[in-house]
């Protein structure tokens, strides 16, 4: 099969975007709560809903 009929990678199931990626939070107490695909997700969604353009230099 050449490269251009490959067809492309399916999307990540979502049980499978729950696994750890491979880091971790400490909560309050002390305890690891594994990083997921999700979580990260998550936060470039809200980081993407909260940029603001900078602001332009007056020259």
């Amino acid at each position: 099969m050449s490269p251009q009929q490959q067809t492309p990678e399916p999307p990540v199931a979502p049980e499978q975007s729950q696994r750890p990626v491979g880091g971790a939070l400490i909560d309050e107490q002390g305890q690891e709560i594994p990083i997921t695909e999700n979580m990260i997700q998550q936060a470039c969604r809200e980081l993407e809903q909260n940029r603001v353009a900078p602001a332009k230099k007056n020259d």
